[in-house]
């Protein structure tokens, strides 16, 4: 039996970079490749940022975060996390893996996302993705 005292926290999921609810009745379940992620950048407090431009990873079909000088299939930008993800454990413990939803059709305010997309990432999402 542990009677040891253990801190969980929480991390709200932030979605004020979606500009209105368009599209989030059709987010696609996606297996995130935790490892591609950069801990500082993209999961600073355990959590995987909803709103992270996601890429598909052409070896496995897992996804990853977006980087348009990856060679790996993330160099395309094929939408966005919908909602934070968990990837550390209570223990510490970093996944090497996570099952998430993704948008692939939407409106976003630009300037509230967590990370940047560059130009040839809207190009990759122009036909599905309305920036504002």
């Amino acid at each position: 039996m542990n009677l040891g005292l253990i801190t969980e926290s929480f991390s709200q999921d932030r979605r004020d970079w979606l500009a209105g609810a368009h599209g989030t009745d059709i987010a696609p379940s996606v297996t995130l490749d935790v490892s591609k992620f950069t801990a500082n950048t993209h999961y600073p407090d355990g959590y995987i940022k909803s709103g992270i431009p996601l890429g598909k990873i052409t070896t496995g079909g897992k996804y990853g975060p977006y980087d348009d000088a990856a060679s790996d299939g993330r160099q395309t930008c094929v939408g966005f996390l919908y909602t934070g993800v968990e990837v550390v454990t209570k223990r510490g413990q970093v996944l090497t893996s996570a099952v998430a939803s993704m948008l692939v059709h939407c409106a976003v305010k630009e300037s509230k996302l967590p990370v940047a997309v560059d130009a040839a990432g809207k190009v990759d999402l122009a036909s599905r993705v309305i920036f504002v």
